[in-house]
């Protein structure tokens, strides 16, 4: 596996720099998991102070790491600060040109930004930050209500814990969901929020479905995908007019019921192809998307790749062995 590097740079963000460091750079072959070649290298010489003056790290490392490099992964970058490093940028410029993955973390997606990697992508970053972003450069197509966004060999991430996410994404291109998943249960984090592990992940369980009262229907929903769901029938359960059901669901979630049940039967799916080898049309009932052709519709308009394709990029070792049924 080709080497993966992380830039640091002065006041740089301790956690985001600390995310990639726990998931590459952690040995885990006592659980039988690969190990990564992994370092930090600087952009700046060392020692590296952190955001607060905290402390001071150092490493042997500079951007000569990155021209060797298969991954480079840069941490949250101050959006209110210069547009970046000369020489930084000039290695993450070099390091997309020759194929090598290019990642930010958080606010990092300024620095891809600046260095023109964006352009034309479709991008994310911290919601705090996305408006600037916009402002800063209209080239990119800045998306804020997503974890994360791999557009070709260029990924970028939402805020802090969002890294986490896009890492582990990392690792499922690498070596396929089943070891992803092991990674997470080691880290003791969810292998994938919402349950899906996609290039784009949106509408996690709301924390403040259960305060609001709607934690049973939102499990109800999830344990029916099958069948066919209305507001009717969810308002019902609530004991609900439908339009105060609709009001009260956007205000918890904000989304409205069918949009939401459509993101679940949409996750359920890539669930699915990632652990079975269930024809397409079998996919599709299952999910409660009716066939074959609504899931490609759905896979097309939202992943931007087929269900197959996704399939061959996603689908586990157990999936290759041939499961017969989904897992639940």
């Amino acid at each position: 596996m080709a080497p993966v590097v992380v830039v640091a740079y002065q006041d740089v963000s301790i956690f985001e720099l600390a995310v990639p460091c726990e998931v590459f750079g952690v040995d885990r072959s006592d659980m039988g998991l690969p190990n990564y070649d992994f370092s930090v290298c600087a952009a700046e010489p060392p020692p590296i102070r952190v955001k607060g003056s905290l402390f001071t790290l150092d490493t042997a490392h500079g951007l000569e790491e990155v021209e060797r490099a298969g991954t480079v992964i840069v941490p949250a970058w101050d959006p209110h600060g210069p547009k970046g490093l000369a020489a930084l940028i000039e290695a993450l410029q070099a390091a997309h040109a020759r194929g090598a993955r290019v990642v930010s973390v958080c606010s990092g997606a300024f620095l891809l930004a600046a260095a023109g990697l964006l352009d034309g992508r479709r991008a994310t970053t911290h919601w705090m930050y996305a408006s600037q972003l916009t402002r800063d450069y209209p080239r990119v197509k800045v998306d804020p209500k997503v974890l994360y966004v791999q557009d070709g060999n260029v990924f970028t991430s939402a805020g802090t814990a969002a890294g986490i996410d896009l890492c582990l994404h990392l690792v499922r291109l690498d070596y396929g969901a089943e070891i992803a998943n092991m990674f997470a249960r080691r880290m003791v984090v969810p292998p994938h929020r919402d349950g899906g592990q996609a290039q784009y992940v949106d509408l996690p369980l709301p924390a403040s479905a259960t305060a609001d009262g709607l934690s049973d229907t939102l499990q109800y929903i999830q344990s029916h995908l099958q069948e066919p769901l209305t507001v009717e029938e969810l308002a019902r359960r609530q004991a609900m007019s439908p339009r105060t059901f609709v009001r009260r669901f956007a205000a918890v979630t904000g989304s409205t019921p069918h949009r939401w049940v459509l993101c679940q039967r949409l996750l359920r799916a890539q669930q699915v192809l990632e652990t079975t080898d269930l024809p397409v049309e079998l996919v599709a009932d299952h999910c409660g998307l009716g066939s074959a052709a609504t899931l490609r519709q759905l896979f097309h308009r939202q992943l931007s790749t087929s269900p197959q394709a996704y399939r061959r990029t996603f689908q586990g070792e157990s999936a290759k062995e041939g499961s017969a049924t989904p897992r639940r």
